[in-house]
Parts: C-alpha cells; sequence; structure tokens
C-alpha cells in the first residue's frame, strides 16, 4: 500500500487514478473519524439536557429501523444509477452535516425543547445514513479491486480510528473550556470542518459505470419475491448472509451486557471502564495492518475461524470473571482480533455478489444486521434482568459458536467452481 501511494516512477493512468483513489478514501476516512469522535458526546449532550432514556435509546434505534423499511428499496434504486460516488458523497455529507445543526439548534429553541429536536432531525438523517451504509461498501469493495481491498481498508479504518481519538480528545478539552450549552454547540459546529473533508475527497473517487440488467417490478409482493430469488440464485451470498446473521446475533446480544456486567456484577469505577474501553479501540490502530498482512499470506480461511471463535468466547470469558485487569485484557483481545473479522467478512461478503447487483445484494445483507441490531440486545437485557447477567454472557457466546459452526458446515469463503458468482 505504501509504494502504491507514494510511489514516485511515472505511473500509467490505470495504475494513476488507482493511486489518486486510494488517497481520496483514506483521507475521507479522515474526516468520517473527526466526525466520529465527537459523534460520542451526542448522547451525553442529550443526557445533560435532561432528555429520558427513551430519548436517548431512540439515537442507536432509529437508524436500524429506517434501515429495515428502506435498505432494500434504496438497494433497488442505487443499483439502476450508472455513478454511484455521488449518492455516497452527498448522503455522507447530509449525515454529518446533522450534527452541526445539532449545534446551532440552542440560537433557536429553549433548552427543554431541544431533546425532542435533536431526535426529529436524527430520525430524518436516518434516511441518508442508509444510503451511505450501502454506497460505502459498494464504493469501498469498487475502487481496489479484489486484490487490494483488504490492504486499502486497513488503512482507512487504522486512520480513520486515530482520528477520531484525536477528535475525542480535543474535544473533551473543548468542552472544559466553555459553559454549557455553548461548549457542546462549538464542538458539533466544528465537527463541520471534517464533514467538509470527507466530502471533498469522497466526491473526488472516480470508479467504473455500475451496469446491471436486472428489471425490477414495482411493488412490496415483487419486493420480497426478488429478494428470496437473490439468495436462491447466488447460494454462496445465501449461505454467507445465514452464518454471518447467526454470528452477529451474538454479537449484539452481548453489546449492552458488558457495560451492565462492569457496573453490576464487577463494581467497576469509571476509569477502569475508560481504561477498558481505551484499550479496546486502541489496539485498532495496528491491528488492522497486521490482519491485513495474515491474509495476504495465509488467506482468508485462517484468519476467518481463528477471529470467530476467539469472538464467541470473548463473553464467555468475562463472564467467568470479575477481575478488572483480565477484563482489560479480554478487551484489547477482543479490539485486535475483531479487526480480522471485520477485514474478512467485508471481503468474503463482497466476493459472493453478482457485480452487476451489489447495492441490492449489500442491501439485502444489512437488513439481516438490522434485524440483530433491533432485537438481539432487548433479549439480552430481558434474560440478564430475568436470570442472571453471566447466564446472558454465556448465551451470547452460545449463540455466536452457533455461528462458527454454521461458517465451517456452510464452507463460507470456500465457493464451489460449480456455482457462477461473479466477485464484486
Amino acid at each position: 500500500m505504501r509504494s502504491a501511494l507514494f510511489n514516485k516512477s511515472p505511473l500509467s493512468p490505470d495504475e494513476a487514478q488507482v493511486q489518486h483513489n486510494q488517497r481520496s478514501v483514506i483521507i475521507d476516512g479522515i474526516g468520517v473519524g473527526i466526525v466520529t469522535g465527537i459523534a460520542t458526546f451526542l448522547a451525553v449532550f442529550l443526557a445533560r439536557l435532561g432528555a429520558s432514556p427513551l430519548l436517548v435509546g431512540l439515537l442507536t434505534s432509529m437508524p436500524a429501523f429506517t434501515g429495515l423499511l428502506l435498505a432494500i428499496p434504496v438497494g433497488r434504486m442505487l443499483e439502476r444509477q450508472t455513478n454511484i460516488v455521488p449518492w455516497y458523497s452527498r448522503a455522507r455529507v447530509w449525515v454529518q452535516a446533522t450534527y452541526a445543526f445539532t449545534g446551532i439548534l440552542p440560537f433557536f429553541l429553549p433548552l427543554e425543547y431541544i431533546p425532542v429536536a435533536i431526535i426529529v432531525i436524527w430520525a430524518i438523517a436516518t434516511i441518508p445514513q442508509t444510503i451511505v451504509n450501502i454506497t460505502f461498501t459498494v464504493v469501498m469493495g469498487a475502487v481496489a479491486g479484489p486484490q487490494r481491498r483488504q490492504q486499502l481498508m486497513s488503512w482507512r479504518w487504522s486512520t480513520l480510528g486515530a482520528a477520531a481519538a484525536v477528535s475525542v480528545a480535543g474535544a473533551g478539552w473543548l468542552l472544559e473550556q466553555f459553559v454549557f450549552p455553548h461548549n457542546y454547540q462549538i464542538v458539533f459546529i466544528a465537527s463541520f470542518v471534517g464533514g467538509m473533508l470527507s466530502f471533498f475527497f469522497s466526491s473526488r473517487i472516480t470508479m467504473p459505470p455500475i451496469v446491471t440488467t436486472s428489471q425490477h417490478k414495482p411493488g412490496l409482493r415483487a419486493l420480497l419475491t426478488d429478494s428470496v430469488a437473490m439468495l436462491r440464485d447466488v447460494p454462496a451470498f445465501g449461505r454467507f448472509v445465514l452464518a454471518t446473521f447467526v454470528f452477529n446475533c451474538g454479537i449484539w446480544m452481548a453489546m449492552p451486557l458488558f457495560p451492565l456486567y462492569w457496573v453490576r456484577v464487577m463494581h467497576a469505577s469509571d476509569f477502569s471502564i475508560g481504561l477498558i474501553n481505551t484499550v479496546n479501540s486502541g489496539v485498532l490502530l495496528i491491528a488492522y495492518f497486521l490482519w491485513a498482512k495474515v491474509t495476504s499470506r495465509k488467506g482468508n480461511q485462517p484468519v476467518l475461524f481463528a477471529s470467530t471463535i476467539a469472538l464467541a468466547c470473548y463473553p464467555f470469558l468475562t463472564g467467568l470473571t470479575q477481575s478488572v485487569n483480565l477484563i482489560i485484557v479480554f478487551a484489547a483481545l477482543a479490539g485486535f482480533i475483531g479487526a480480522g473479522k471485520d477485514l474478512v467478512f467485508f471481503d468474503i461478503g463482497l466476493s459472493t455478489m453478482p457485480k452487476d447487483r451489489v447495492p441490492s445484494f449489500v442491501a439485502l445483507q444489512q437488513l439481516t444486521g438490522y434485524i440483530a441490531t433491533l432485537i438481539m440486545p432487548l433479549v439480552g437485557t430481558w434474560m440478564a434482568q430475568h436470570f442472571d447477567y453471566q447466564i446472558a454472557l454465556f448465551v451470547a457466546a452460545g449463540i455466536r459458536m452457533a455461528g462458527v459452526l454454521l461458517i465451517y458446515l456452510l464452507k463460507i469463503g470456500q465457493t464451489p467452481v460449480s456455482e457462477k458468482t461473479p466477485a464484486a
């Protein structure tokens, strides 16, 4: 990757375009990282405004609900576009601009009305967010090609993480310098700088026109019929969606259980919880680079099984201990291993999609993710409330292991020669 980005020797037009795209993708990631870091304070702002737990919870549930409703129609609409990059860059900047709109609200509304107003504008933002979620995979998969996409994504996600870490630290310092609510207004409005950086470079990405031969009939029944046909006609994709859906159900079930376990069972301090989250995110700065090197040498299969088995053990090991030091070690390992899982899931998923219908296939894959995101956190917290936090963590680990078993039995990542599945 370094040689591709900084090579000073004369380049062919195609090589120069690839290098240009790679630079744009990475700098776009830096802009996204700036906004992502500041985004961590949105829920805190709502809480300090006196918002109810329901309103705060809507911040995470609204995108999944909107995606559940719109993912397939949006995917079909995007499939008809010959140039998908403008949809990606413009939808991204609208989502990022919502933080600036959030910062402007206190200039026009009394503080007691702001929480509801924030939820309204973020409900509207879930529509472009759904577009971003689909176009991101399509664009990132196309700009580098099958041979380079893992390496490119390792660079993007690592630099994004570094930018987010700097952004969090800078925003935290700014919040201490001014009084409420002006401190949060400054931080959110300042995030627009990252949004503009992202928009400028993402809009410069170029990719071949999308050519599709598919003809879609209108109506809900036709949409459902087409979705079932996609799973049936491309068996490798159907198997991938099934196995990863089960595994991700275990991922999302455990998501709210970890902080609850740390606080209510381990009685961990705020400092300890902050340290757990810091090491979990901090290891990503090197994890993506290392996993990209491993997959380039060993292939996806070893990383796929090593990462999913290890992540299946994470909630199980957490439920066996109340030692903060061990939890910190487990969190660091989970963050490191999770980077490998992200890379191979991204790569294998794209490799199972017909190249002329990537947007629709990405939308269908993400639909299953939205289902898991909406349902499984509620299942996890219900089980913890009615049984025990440890039991809930063990069940989440069991669901993850069931996903691993499906990955093995369905031979995910091993497409038989007899199956004609054009790579994305």
